[in-house]
């Protein structure tokens, strides 16, 4: 099936003039060495996850033999389309105050208890979802290494972990809480035995 060259300047969005003008054109050869740094550099840049910039760039494409520039990869990154983008380093949203307590280490960094519901631990992680950016608050069993309670909020408050500890305790309907001790911004809970 053939279209006329007007009906398909048409859809694709150019004039006829410049489509003529285009064919008068002869082809750019592209050498096979061409071809070969311009998908070394595109692999390169999708390993670094958008984040190789035009010095690393030319210092890795060295290291695999090619002689070039950084003025050179400079230009092909540019032609190749291949923009940089820094990722944010992790910021610390809390701060523990100069006056709060710090408790002891009951653990000693023994994280192997020898009965279920000795030890429990805790975290917070956030997770993108459909209705914005959620808090998720486990409890762990680092005996059985089960999640023994979970919450989930909009908010990170003490009442999301309050509420994951709730449901942990009433699932496993264990004894008094003795300890509780923020490690890092991870917390631990023990229980007497």
């Amino acid at each position: 099936m053939h279209y006329p060259v007007t009906v398909l300047c048409r859809v694709m969005g150019v004039s006829t003039s410049a489509y003529y003008d285009w064919k008068k054109r002869p082809a750019k050869l592209i050498s096979a060495e061409t071809l070969h740094l311009h998908r070394r550099m595109k692999a390169l840049f999708k390993q670094s996850r958008d984040s190789l910039g035009s010095r690393e760039m030319m210092k890795k494409l060295r290291e695999e033999g090619f002689q070039i520039g950084r003025e050179k990869v400079r230009n092909l990154m540019k032609k190749l389309n291949l923009k940089v983008f820094q990722r944010v380093a992790y910021k610390v949203t809390t701060k523990r105050k100069q006056s709060d307590e710090v408790a002891d280490n009951l653990l000693n960094q023994n994280f192997n208890p020898v009965a279920v519901n000795e030890v429990w631990a805790g975290d917070i992680t956030y997770l993108k979802t459909g209705e914005g950016w959620m808090y998720l608050a486990i409890v762990m069993d680092l005996y059985s290494r089960r999640i023994v309670g979970w919450y989930i909020s909009k908010r990170m408050t003490t009442d999301l972990i309050c509420k994951a500890l709730i449901m942990a305790y009433n699932l496993r309907q264990t004894g008094l809480l003795s300890y509780i001790r923020p490690v890092g911004e991870d917390v631990l809970f023990l229980w007497p035995r």
